[in-house]
């Protein structure tokens, strides 16, 4: 797909970080499957994954965390 930020480069699979900061919250999930801009590094997290990785935030805020770091695994049910 043709990257809507720079308008010039095109985006391949990849991965990229997502770093989720809400309410006293900081979540930071390495390794999160992307498409990426080869042109400006600009990054596009499908709607699956983002669901996920709310979902995570969600939880992680009613057990009391403050930070947490993870790597990305796939149905983020199961612990990373």
């Amino acid at each position: 797909m043709k990257c809507v930020v720079c308008k010039n480069g095109e985006t391949k699979k990849g991965t990229t970080t997502v770093t989720f900061d809400r309410d006293g919250i900081t979540l930071v999930v390495k390794e999160v499957p992307a498409q990426v801009c080869t042109n400006c590094g600009e990054d596009y997290v499908d709607g699956t994954v983002t669901r996920e990785i709310l979902s995570l935030a969600e939880r992680m805020a009613k057990t009391g965390s403050q930070v947490d770091i993870r790597r990305y695994v796939s149905g983020a049910a199961t612990p990373c």
